[in-house]
Parts: structure tokens; sequence; C-alpha cells
């Protein structure tokens, strides 16, 4: 079994614990940033062109354009830079835990995106940002912690996930599983798409009665 072959098994086992028990994503946190840290200068070599079209064709029922927007696990930028193109007028924050994935987000940020998008290191799971910060939190082929993405996002604002390849991407959680949770905090507006192959979901925050 090749390294890439091992990788995709341990991004896939790391998911299901993680979503299972948010708690155990402790333990392989330090292993996945080793991982992503290490295919860092060859990440974007290893995607299909169309990696992105179930996440940019689920931003075009985005609305309200956000003015603030997160990409969580935002690897080498592209999810940033997508949202930062669909929406003119948006600040876009990146976040990874991988240093080198963000040195190849900042070298690859496009001149005209450098004054609206950042990027920051950052734990998906606990995040320096205080409550109701962002109108759009994107997740494109990410791990995600429900607790905090509900906790940054604006009442009204709205969430997105992403697979490339639906459900043979090695992170990945099925739409119901995300929809059980959304629903559970009150999240309205579910929206799915399948584009080439690629799912995405989209799902709006309800605002307190």
């Amino acid at each position: 079994m090749n390294r890439r072959v091992v990788g995709q098994k341990f991004a896939r086992l790391a998911t299901n614990a993680a979503v299972r028990s948010p708690l155990l994503w402790r333990l392989f946190r330090p292993f996945v940033r080793k991982m992503f840290d290490e295919i860092a200068p060859t990440w974007d070599e290893m995607r299909s062109p169309g990696h992105l079209a179930s996440y940019e064709t689920a931003l075009e029922s985005v609305d309200p354009p956000p003015g603030r927007a997160l990409d969580l696990g935002t690897g080498t930028g592209q999810g940033a830079f997508a949202i930062a193109r669909r929406f003119p007028q948006s600040h876009v924050v990146g976040v990874d835990l991988a240093e080198r994935m963000l040195a190849e987000a900042e070298r690859k940020t496009p001149h005209e995106l450098r004054d609206r998008v950042t990027f920051e290191r950052g734990d998906a799971s606990d995040l320096q940002y205080p409550d109701g910060s962002f109108d759009l939190v994107a997740h494109a082929n990410m791990i995600p912690f429900f607790d905090e993405l509900d906790r940054v996002l604006v009442p009204g604002g709205q969430v997105l996930f992403a697979f490339s390849v639906g459900a043979s991407t090695p992170i990945y959680v099925p739409a119901e599983r995300l929809r059980e949770e959304l629903e559970r905090r009150g999240f309205t507006d579910f929206a799915d798409f399948d584009v080439s192959g690629g799912t995405a979901l989209l799902a709006r925050k309800g605002k307190p009665a």
C-alpha cells in the first residue's frame, strides 16, 4: 500500500473519529497537521482541475453576499480565493492547522485579492474569533466541528460543506449526518448539490425568536 493511500485511509479514520466524538480530535490533530505539512508543496498538483466544482456551485446560492467569510481547512487557499472572486465585496479569512499549507496559500494569493483574503493558523475545533464573527463558514473536504462553526456564524448566516468526489473523498461526512447535526442546532433552508461527482450542502443558521 503506497503512502498516499495510507494517508487517505488515515484521513477518513480521523474524520469519522472526530465527528463521532470531537474530544478524540486532540489525539489525531498532531498527525493530521504533520501529514498536510509534508504534502503542502505538491498538494495542488495532487488534485483534479474540477475539485471545487460542487463548492463553487453551492456558492452561487449563498444569499445575501457575505461581508465576512471563513474558509476552514483552507489548505493552499483555493476555497478562499473562490469565495473572494464570487463576492467582490467580501473579506475572507482562510484558516488551517498546517503552516506549510498556509505558506503556499500566501505565495499563491493573486495580487488583486491580497487586500481581501488573509490566512491564519488555527484549529477549527477551537477558533480564536468572537461569537458571530462571520456571515459564511465554508468547508471544502474538511472535518466539521459543529459547535464551533455554529458559534462563530451570525444568526441568519450560512454554512457550506463540499466534498470533491462525494463519498470517495478521504475527508467525508454524509449529508444525512451533516443535516442531523445542523438541525439539532436550529439550522434550516438546506440545499444539496451534486456536480461532476462532487457533493455539497448549504444551510442557514436560525435567527433568535
